[in-house]
């Protein structure tokens, strides 16, 4: 298996910012050095200065060419000092309720502005401002004690909207190294959470090896690997089994849970006139298991022992939307809504507890109906973050479901949804696969993009107004580097421009100035 995993974006450097309260910090970023706009006058060469461009860095040590890399050994544990002189009950809702500023939160806060104050751009974006988003529960930063080598972020309304990448095997799928390298593959593009899907063999040593190889938070739904070791027999699931589930994976270090609570025997006939039905896995599981036994939902149920066993580790619960719409047509139903108000309840339940908290919405949810579903959660669950999947606004594209989703993920984003789930062109039709996973990442860092956008994030337009510098300027080179994509961006205009003697590898065919002045085959030179 391959173990030595670097990567190398162009033009880039892997730099790091210090904390104010915490002079230790390193947080890393990736600062892109850009080539100076060149302009003749009078046969003269004039160069003027572009400032290079802090872009936020989801790679972790994979990208700093100081860090020797080891699958076999795992990532350094960035987070450990911090976590060694906590108690047990000191989560980090907890000390943000006691206005204590965690060394997680001066680092989100600086990860979040991306250096946009040295740029004279004034930010809301504090550690206090995110110590009391997260008191007030608007905000969750995912980072389980057990899980060091994750780089803390932050998921909440006012912030980055953040992206999560889903992989995992199944039974007829992939082994370890290959899910190890989609994980890690996923991270290269920029995503922000990993969601572990396991279904199939080995699933406990695949999440293990995850764990210690991922920078970025890792969630899972923990009635999979319950299911499984029931053999698939739902009148065996127990809340005992799903304790035991639980427990096992917040030791492994899994950071939040998407946990299906929000299912109740009462509302389950409600879907019942659906033309799509149930299409969660999870509240499939546990909408039959309820039918079959005539009894409330254990995870209902044992809702505050879960909210006990979470609060030891300082695991985020999200709240899984077990009867999410399939399709379009059953978007914003009775079923839906049932379920999303008795997550308001919960919400509160487990704030009580310290426990962190985000709302899992839809699903298939046509333009005219977003807005209704963020409104909505917002008032129930009293402000608590929402992740949505897509939502897709129409269900005709199969092989093109990560544009269709991409565009519901937007609209959702820009409404105020704080994280989005990836969807890839192969949603609805095979589990992904390497290239699969590129093209979903990039797709919705596109969606969040355009969300933070038209939000107003105080560092969201800095990239952007480069790029487009370097357009106007013909500094192609530039153009690459600041993509979302630099290989696909520069591999498209290879193969669409024959490299010639007439050609600037670094502004292009025909626009180099210092070529026309000064007969270079580059501005490099």
């Amino acid at each position: 298996m391959k173990t030595d995993f670097k990567f190398i974006y162009p033009s880039s450097e892997k730099v790091y910012l210090s904390g104010k309260i915490y002079p230790e910090l390193k947080v890393g970023m990736r600062k892109v050095h850009l080539t100076p706009t060149v302009t003749i006058s009078k046969d003269k060469r004039h160069e003027e200065r572009n400032a290079p461009v802090y872009i936020y860095d989801t790679s972790g040590a994979y990208s700093d060419p100081n860090v020797e890399i080891n699958l076999e050994r795992g990532l350094p544990k960035l987070r450990q000092p911090w976590v060694a002189k906590r108690k047990e009950e000191e989560t980090q809702m907890y000390f943000a309720k006691q206005g204590i500023i965690t060394e997680e939160m001066e680092y989100v806060a600086i990860r979040e502005n991306m250096n946009c104050e040295e740029l004279g751009i004034k930010t809301r974006i504090t550690p206090d401002f995110v110590c009391k988003e997260i008191a007030e529960g608007r905000a969750v930063i995912p980072a389980n004690r057990k899980h060091p080598e994750s780089e803390p972020m932050i998921i909440g309304i006012n912030f980055l909207v953040k992206i999560n990448a889903n992989i995992g095997n199944s039974s007829t799928s992939s082994d370890i190294a290959q899910e190890i390298e989609k994980a890690v593959w996923s991270c290269k593009w920029g995503c922000d959470t990993l969601m572990d899907l396991s279904t199939g063999k080995d699933i406990h040593d695949t999440r293990e090896r995850i764990l210690r190889n991922c920078p970025v938070p890792v969630g899972t739904v923990p009635i999979y690997q319950a299911f499984e070791k029931v053999n698939g027999k739902i009148r065996d699931l127990s809340w005992e089994i799903f304790r035991d589930t639980l427990i096992e994976q917040c030791e492994q270090g899994v950071d939040y849970f998407t946990i299906h609570c929000g299912i109740r025997l009462k509302n389950i006939h409600l879907a019942d006139s659906r033309l799509t039905g149930i299409v969660s896995r999870g509240g499939s599981i546990i909408s039959k298991w309820c039918k079959e036994n005539q009894q409330e939902s254990f995870l209902y149920e044992h809702f505050d022992d879960i909210c006990d066993v979470c609060a030891k580790y300082d695991v985020a619960i999200s709240l899984g939307d077990g009867l999410r719409p399939g399709c379009t047509y059953d978007a914003n139903d009775a079923a839906q809504f049932a379920e999303l108000d008795t997550m308001g309840e919960l919400v509160e339940r487990a704030w009580k507890k310290n426990v962190q908290v985000f709302i899992e919405g839809p699903g298939h949810v046509p333009m005219h109906k977003i807005k209704e579903n963020m409104e909505r959660q917002i008032d129930k669950c009293h402000g608590a973050p929402f992740y949505t999947l897509g939502p897709l606004v129409t269900d005709i594209a199969p092989a093109y479901d990560h544009i269709t989703s991409a565009i519901g993920a937007s609209l959702i984003g820009w409404y105020g949804t704080a994280m989005l789930c990836y969807v890839t062109p192969k949603e609805h039709l095979a589990l992904p696969e390497k290239e699969d996973v590129r093209i979903g990442v990039i797709t919705y860092k596109i969606a969040a993009h355009a969300a933070d956008l038209a939000k107003g994030h105080p560092s969201a337009f800095i990239r952007d107004n480069a790029l487009s510098k370097a357009r106007y300027d013909f500094r192609w080179k530039d153009q690459f580097n600041l993509a979302l994509d630099p290989e696909r961006a520069l591999e498209y205009y290879k193969a669409s421009n024959s490299v010639d003697a007439n050609y600037c590898t670094m502004c292009g065919p025909n626009f180099c100035a210092a070529r026309i002045s000064h007969s270079l085959k580059s501005c490099d030179e």
